[in-house]
């Protein structure tokens, strides 16, 4: 009984994490670096978040789900007057941009918080934020973490 009880909480969670950005109209945060503003698909520029069922371990050396941290931090960010500028459209078709919200940049305030690394293989533009953030050991910066580029190689199917 115990354990349906605990099933049918953690799916109730899942649920409610996947439902659109509520009260900020048209915006759904899909992960750590990607949004959806109405119709557009947003890759943020320069950024590269931990995938939403990627797990790290903490400074304690404990798993937890570090996807769903990073895009639940982005869910913060994203506020109504969220702007996100195109800079180019990646080979999946998406606009890749540097978007803003309550005056400020988000991409770097997700690098800063330790919930994505910088893209140094695009632009240098967050590389002090990443920086910062390992200095602090905050975020993924905190214990270990698998780069989510590699992460995402070896789930390929």
């Amino acid at each position: 009984m115990r354990t349906l009880l605990w099933v049918g909480l953690v799916l109730t969670l899942i649920m409610q994490l996947m439902q659109p950005v509520a009260a900020k109209s048209k915006i759904y945060v899909v992960d750590g670096d990607s949004i959806f503003i109405g119709e557009r698909e947003i890759r943020l520029s320069g950024i590269d978040a931990p995938e939403y069922h990627q797990s790290c371990f903490d400074a304690e050396h404990r798993e937890y789900a570090c996807g769903v941290k990073s895009r639940e931090y982005l869910v913060k960010l994203a506020g109504a007057d969220l702007r996100c500028d195109k800079i180019t459209v990646d080979r999946y078709h998406r606009e890749v941009a540097d978007c803003y919200s309550n005056g400020k940049n988000i991409n770097r305030e997700m690098v800063a918080a330790g919930w994505a690394v910088a893209y140094t293989r695009y632009t240098k533009d967050y590389a002090a934020a990443e920086k910062s953030a390992r200095r602090r050991k905050v975020g993924i910066w905190q214990g270990k973490f698998m780069q989510p580029e590699f992460y995402r190689i070896l789930k390929k199917d």
